[in-house]
């Protein structure tokens, strides 16, 4: 299960961007980590809706209880050259998010072919790919 709280102007820009692209040709993955898939063509994006929450618990990571010092120590992060990788990551992984939102992604993990076709609950993506061929064979 994903969930986006409290979205920010960046990641509702980053959303129009995601949203103002057509359909994308080739084969998508949503998942999440707790849920693997396996024969995953080299040129298949993976995504892993589950990775912005990941990437929050690792920033929050070692934070004191206390609110003011945990503060202290996030603008500290945030100030050293890595965070900007940081930032280029959080787009990355919430253009994932977007584009499973964009698509009505409804169950995990789903393998979409050209923004068209969709196989849920197939892990085995090699398979799901096949169930799809096998389907557009037969319109």
């Amino acid at each position: 299960m994903f969930c986006v709280c409290r979205p920010s102007a960046a990641l509702l820009l980053l959303f129009l961007l995601v949203w103002s692209h057509a359909a994308i040709a080739g084969v998508e993955v949503f998942t999440t980590a707790d849920e693997p898939v396996v024969n995953v063509p080299s040129d298949a994006a993976v995504i892993e809706l589950d990775a912005p929450a990941r990437l929050d618990a690792r920033i929050s990571q070692d934070l004191p209880a206390d609110p003011r010092r945990a503060e202290q120590i996030l603008k500290a992060r945030m100030s050293k050259p890595a965070w900007q990788q940081t930032l280029q990551q959080y787009g990355q992984l919430y253009q994932g998010l977007a584009r499973a939102w964009m698509l009505g992604v409804e169950k995990l993990p789903a393998v979409v072919v050209d923004s068209r076709y969709v196989v849920y609950g197939q892990a085995d993506v090699g398979a799901a790919l096949q169930e799809i061929r096998q389907a557009r064979a037969g319109q």
